[in-house]
């Protein structure tokens, strides 16, 4: 009677290797979890949180130490100032209290009640602060030999500041108010809308120029190389570069397009490309086609010259028109790549921030949701809000990548 073979998977050789495979890949895992994971978790709990810009340092005693008077000669009678405020505006600070070494030379005369002196260490307990608590306190002192002597003046130690204050990004206080400043009025809904006409027609019109240029180059003729390098400038120059040229180009006052389409008699006056609704974001629209249709070429194009031309020959003796060709068997051929380029070109173009910020800063209709969260976070200094809609892009660009993968993809046989 043989013995039983264990399953396929299970023996000890293959606990192993598996156990080994993930010794592997625990460094990549690791780098991912930091470069990925924990910024993402770090804005989903920063979208609860009711932090502004000020908020992100935590509240500190902040203490300045100078000396006021003359102290050059025995018997002179300066005081030190010690100047303090709490850094924030709003966060209180409890049992605040600093401490000094005094340079020996210095006697002194009168003490704050909230001070005590012990030889030259002087210690301070100031109590409880409020937000934006400021205070002075001058210790009158006087000046013998052994201070001139050493040269040591008081602003050259270092007081040792204490005090406790509750840091908003790691307390227990959560809001939803983030959330409800966000979706609160028609604002939101507009921003939405605006993202969507961005990244959905950006998207597909770059996949068309993209597929149109793959279908020009497709075939071998003199200056194929040169043309294929012309077709990538867009996509390899550097975009504050492009985006500052096309603004200088479309200038209603000094730009070349707004002088020809005068000479042309197609217009009276300048048009303000990027300063009027709803054209500006037809422009930013049209830039990211211009900008990222390269990338599609060159995806298309590989897969073009992959595919067997003895199909395309075979179609041909059949009587096959060009278009007939290309509808029954290129496109087939092409929908995987064109499913898998539609799904990065979304995301990236629901994610793009630079491109429209160079070319309008987001006005003239053209804010979407990543400007949204640079004008929260920064322009109006609420960090939370900014962090909120950022969990709402991803929260939509993970429901449109579920619903992809799930049936468009499954329709396809991907």
């Amino acid at each position: 009677m043989t013995d039983a073979v264990p399953p396929k998977g299970t023996g000890p050789l293959a606990r192993r290797e598996a156990r080994l495979a993930w010794g592997l890949l625990s460094p990549t895992i690791i780098a991912v979890s930091l470069v990925v994971l924990l910024p993402l978790l770090a804005i989903f709990w920063i979208s609860f949180k009711p932090v502004s810009l000020a908020d992100l340092r935590p509240p500190e005693v902040v203490l300045r130490e100078d000396l006021r008077g003359d102290d050059k000669a025995v018997g002179d009678t300066p005081s030190i100032r010690y100047r303090l405020r709490n850094s924030s505006q709003e966060q209180p600070i409890r049992g605040v209290s600093f401490s000094d070494t005094l340079p020996d030379g210095l006697t002194v005369t009168e003490l704050d009640p909230r001070c005590t002196l012990d030889g030259t260490a002087l210690a301070c307990d100031l109590g409880d602060w409020e937000g934006g608590f400021r205070d002075t306190l001058m210790i009158p002192v006087t000046v013998d030999q052994t201070y001139l002597d050493n040269g040591i003046e008081p602003d050259q130690t270092d007081p040792v500041t204490a005090g406790r204050a509750v840091n908003v990004l790691t307390s227990g206080n959560f809001t939803f108010e983030n959330f409800a400043r966000i979706f609160d009025g028609d604002e939101f809904w507009g921003v939405l809308g605006v993202t969507l006409f961005y990244a959905v027609f950006g998207t597909v019109g770059a996949l068309l120029f993209g597929l149109f240029a793959a279908m020009l180059l497709n075939k071998s003729f003199r200056g194929q190389g040169i043309l294929r390098g012309l077709y990538l400038f867009p996509y390899v120059s550097p975009v504050i570069a492009v985006a500052f040229a096309w603004v200088l180009l479309f200038d209603p006052f000094s730009g070349s397009a707004n002088a020809l389409l005068i000479q042309m008699g197609v217009t009276t006056e300048a048009i303000n490309f990027f300063g009027q609704r709803p054209l500006a974001l037809i422009m930013v629209t049209v830039f990211e086609i211009w900008r990222y249709f390269p990338l599609s070429f060159l995806f298309i194009l590989a897969r073009m010259q992959s595919i067997d031309t003895d199909m395309y020959e075979a179609a041909d003796m059949d009587g096959a028109s060009p278009f007939q060709q290309f509808w029954y068997l290129s496109v087939p051929q092409l929908l995987g790549i064109l499913s898998v380029l539609f799904l990065l070109r979304f995301i990236w173009t629901f994610n793009k921030f630079d491109d429209i910020f160079l070319l309008t800063g987001g006005n003239a209709g053209t804010r979407t949701l990543t400007v949204n969260v640079y004008e929260q976070a920064f322009a109006v200094s609420n960090i939370g809000a900014g962090a909120a809609v950022a969990v709402v892009i991803f929260a939509c660009l993970l429901a449109f990548s579920i619903f992809f993968l799930k049936f468009i993809s499954q329709e396809e046989g991907l």
